[in-house]
């Protein structure tokens, strides 16, 4: 079964429009290396964190979006970890839903 996956994470503030662009680019293509074919990124920009982390007060955030078997996160996630440019990252998976049960639910409402 497919899900829907979402990572977002945080980079570092000091990171110039350059690299910024480089990481982003970076798991993008580490994803469709993993199979992936569909990949939504979103450049939500600089902004506060609620605490410091590692002497960082902002971040870049950053949101992807994709579908796959699960079996990319995890190159993902490791790839993340090791970065020292990612101050944070979090997944969560979604279902995908299909289209026989939404027209099911429009037909009986």
């Amino acid at each position: 079964m497919r899900y829907i996956y979402e990572t977002m994470y945080i980079l570092r503030p000091d990171l110039g429009e350059e690299l910024t662009d480089a990481a982003i680019a970076k798991y993008q293509g580490l994803l469709q290396e993993n199979g992936v074919t569909t990949v939504e990124t979103q450049h939500r920009g600089k902004r506060r964190l609620a605490y410091e982390i590692g002497k960082h007060r902002d971040g870049i955030y950053i949101q992807m979006n994709y579908e796959c078997d699960g079996s990319q996160v995890a190159p993902l996630e490791r790839a993340m970890r090791l970065s020292e440019d990612v101050i944070r990252y979090l997944t969560i998976k979604q279902p995908v839903r299909e289209v026989e049960e939404e027209e099911e639910v429009e037909a009986t409402a």
